[in-house]
Formats: C-alpha cells, structure tokens, sequence
C-alpha cells in the first residue's frame, strides 16, 4: 500500500492550519465575555484581552470562576475551553 501527498496541497493547508491559534484567541474573548455571569456588568466589563492573554481585572474573577455565581455553576474557564476546542475542530474540518 503506499500514500501519495501532494506536497502542494499540504502546504496550502498547513498554512491555514498556522492560522488557528489567532483565530481561536479573537474567538475566546467573546466566549469568556459570553460565559462570564452578569449582574451589573462589571465583570464582562472588566475583561479584556491584552496581548495573547484574556485578563478578568476584578477582585472577585476567582470566586465566579469557582461557580459562585447560580448564573455559572462550572464558572467561566471550563466552559469557554470546551466551545474553544469545537471551534478548533470546526476550523480545522474545514481546511
């Protein structure tokens, strides 16, 4: 049995597969925002992305991350991770 790969091919498509880490970091601030509970607002208003990283700048981003909040039981972190690898499968299917 032998594979033939067209190098061609494969090159255009590990180019768009470089792509994925950007792409899965401008869908993740949303995804935080989205799964971060709300009350007043403060604390979706107060992450924000900064550089490579997303940053929850208030004092109490651990406790809602813990699921003290009814709103977010499995806080905001798991879920965000897990709707983050769909989109990679989805990304990565297309290509």
């Amino acid at each position: 049995m032998s594979v033939k790969v067209d190098s061609k091919v494969f090159k255009q498509r590990m180019k768009k597969l470089a792509g994925l880490p950007k792409f899965l970091l401008d869908r993740a601030l949303p995804l935080v925002k989205e799964n971060t509970p709300i009350k007043t607002g403060n604390a979706r208003r107060n992450t924000k992305k900064q550089s490579n990283k997303i940053l929850s700048d208030y004092g109490y981003a651990g406790r809602l991350n813990d699921g003290y909040s009814n709103q977010a039981p499995s806080g905001f972190t798991q879920p965000t991770i897990e709707q983050l690898d769909d989109e990679a499968n989805k990304y990565v299917r297309k290509i």
